[in-house]
């Protein structure tokens, strides 16, 4: 039974927790006065930020493939159709988000899928104006694109250290959800560091419930001063429409990227040259070690940058320049993010004791070759190796095939964009080298294809 002592202390406790509240409320919230009362709101800082966030329309023409029966001159004679090409192009159209980042130059960060393949970029700033852009570089493997247009009259949004957001700060989304036109949603930063989603080539995502939906993509995550902590770029959802979880690239890495893309049209990626898998609890009791966070290195390759540092298999990697390594995606994400020349301090352990070793980031050997070098077969396709540093490497093994000229003989047998050549003449293969040996005297080629989550046979004679 509650006595009045009982109620008398509860009313002490909620007034307590009201009280700190209240005052938790006050620190985190910004207030405005209306007739007399404070209400906390966000407006103030909306009205500096929302500005600096643009919609971004864009417009493509993609070929479409006409029916090969067009092809056929009796089918043609039949029907009385006329000569035509068979293939016509289609216009197409998408929506998307951006934040200007520099006012002075007029430089815009938005994400790559929003521009990508855009034959025409325009700009609806929130004063109402439509400005065309242009493109002056992107990174698929980050999703980050810069788009730039004149600079007149614009405001940009400051950048925050996004190094320094915590689990649980507030934060607000700005962007163009479905072509509605500008909106802001709220809320906090659910977790950091996200990776290995299959997203993106490199992932080190914030993760927020703040509401971000199609169209989003582009668009601004800031905190509570207006600055920019992350660039919204993905939503994990089964039905395509939010469910609270959303993820943005933080804006350390966005504007690394940025850099590059002003300075040289693309990102110049480097190489440490080691292959690495996840330390697991298992590999720490077969090492002898305590469990703990890391990547075990599994190959080195000769003469590389991670060869002369005298890193070797069976290290394991805790922490790069001072910062902890938890797994192998964590460590191919911070190598792919340095600039070649860039020098790093990678803390190791080797037979259970701790050591530092010293490293440089090279550039990366172009290996990419056309394919009529290799076989008549493959006239038209552009091939490679799988880089060290894609999300491929390490996972599967074959040759890439980077381009394929549209009507070439080998876009007329089948091979596309991505398609990884996993064997050739039911023999597998490493590396375009081995690729070549394989095809040494054959007229005919047997391949078997790696093509997103399926697999197939192409028969080239």
């Amino acid at each position: 039974m509650l006595t009045r002592n009982h109620l008398k202390t509860f009313s002490t406790l909620l007034l307590t927790g009201l009280m700190l509240l209240t005052t938790t409320a006050t620190a985190g919230l910004p207030f405005f006065d209306s007739q007399g009362d404070k209400l906390p709101t966000l407006a103030p800082m909306l009205d500096k930020a929302t500005p600096a966030v643009v919609n971004i329309a864009t417009t493509a023409t993609i070929r479409v493939q006409e029916n090969p029966l067009f092809s056929d001159p009796f089918f043609r004679r039949f029907f009385d159709i006329p000569n035509q090409p068979r293939q016509r192009e289609r216009k197409t159209s998408s929506l998307g988000s951006g934040v200007i980042v520099d006012a002075n130059k007029g430089y815009i960060i938005t994400n790559n899928h929003v521009i990508a393949k855009a034959d025409e970029i325009t700009v609806t700033l929130r004063d109402g104006r439509s400005l065309k852009a242009k493109l002056i570089g992107t990174d698929p493997d980050t999703d980050v694109a810069i788009i730039q247009v004149p600079a007149e009259n614009l405001t940009a949004l400051p950048m925050a250290n996004s190094e320094k957001l915590r689990v649980g700060d507030f934060v607000v989304a700005i962007g163009n959800p479905f072509g509605l036109g500008q909106t802001v949603t709220s809320g906090i930063v659910s977790a950091l560091s996200r990776s290995g989603l299959g997203i993106e080539g490199y992932e080190n995502f914030i993760q927020t419930d703040a509401s971000i939906n199609p169209g989003n993509s582009g668009g601004a995550l800031v905190n509570l001063r207006g600055e920019l902590v992350g660039i919204n770029t993905a939503i994990f959802s089964k039905s395509g429409g939010n469910i609270g979880i959303g993820f943005a690239i933080p804006i350390n890495m966005a504007h690394s990227i940025m850099q590059q893309l002003i300075e040289f049209g693309e990102v110049k990626r480097g190489r440490l040259g080691a292959q690495a898998q996840d330390l697991t609890p298992e590999l720490a009791g077969a090492f002898d070690i305590k469990f703990r966070r890391g990547a075990v290195i599994t190959q080195v390759v000769p003469d590389s940058p991670a060869d002369k540092a005298g890193l070797r298999p069976g290290d394991i990697i805790t922490q790069l320049n001072g910062k902890q390594v938890k797994d192998a995606d964590a460590l191919r994400n911070a190598i792919g993010l340095l600039r070649i020349g860039d020098k790093v301090s990678l803390k190791i352990l080797r037979e259970g004791k701790s050591k530092t070793l010293q490293a440089e980031i090279k550039e990366a050997e172009s290996k990419n070759l056309g394919g009529e070098k290799l076989h008549g077969h493959l006239t038209g396709a552009t091939l490679a190796d799988i880089e060290e540093g894609s999300r491929l490497y390490g996972r599967i093994q074959g040759v890439i095939v980077a381009e394929v000229e549209r009507g070439s003989p080998a876009w007329q047998a089948g091979l596309r964009p991505n398609d990884i050549i996993t064997s050739v003449n039911r023999k597998e293969i490493q590396n375009v080298e081995q690729m070549r040996e394989r095809m040494q005297r054959s007229k005919a080629l047997l391949l078997n294809i790696r093509r997103g989550n399926a697999a197939l046979f192409l028969y080239l004679q």
